[in-house]
């Protein structure tokens, strides 16, 4: 059912969980497993004109890079072959384009399940994702501190809103 899997990082402690529940998929399937982290490129429009572009633009890799390490050690735990993907732009945005260019059968993303005024003000990486997406999406819900993932999980099938 599924050959390839891209799962999103963040680079957060919880995304590990969601990292583990994309492995045993992968695993289950015989599926290629492919992690993806997005250095944000608004993250530089906030920043001092004073700010050096470069150093800015170091850290930001360097902190992708450790991200993709951490899925690195995480998928090592299970039998699948992992990729990993250093990509810039707006994170949603991104994750769709590569998903849909690379021809990913599924996506696996963490979400904290917020709702109301937090989501208002926060967004949600995840909820775009499904809502642009052509690629099916599973959401896995993480929390804090929690050791793992709820077993809440939504697929979003193509073509359907």
């Amino acid at each position: 059912m599924y050959d390839r899997i891209l799962v999103p990082t963040d680079g957060s402690a919880e995304t590990k969980q969601v990292v583990a529940h994309a492995a045993k998929l992968a695993e289950a399937h015989g599926a290629e497993l492919h992690a993806i982290y997005v250095v944000n490129s608004a993250t530089f429009a906030s920043l001092p004109m004073e700010t050096s572009w470069e150093g800015v633009t170091d850290m930001l890799q360097d902190e992708g890079e450790s991200a993709l390490e951490d899925v690195q050690k995480v998928a090592s735990r299970y039998d699948v072959s992992l990729t990993t993907h250093l990509v810039e732009g707006a994170p949603n945005k991104e994750i769709v384009r590569y998903a849909e260019q690379e021809g990913f059968d599924l996506i696996v993303m963490g979400t904290h399940g917020r709702g109301g005024i937090d989501r208002l003000l926060l967004g949600s990486v995840a909820e775009r994702v499904v809502r642009a997406s052509t690629v099916p999406v599973l959401t896995v819900r993480v929390e804090k501190d929690e050791v793992t993932p709820k077993a809440e999980a939504t697929e979003k099938a193509k073509g359907s809103s």
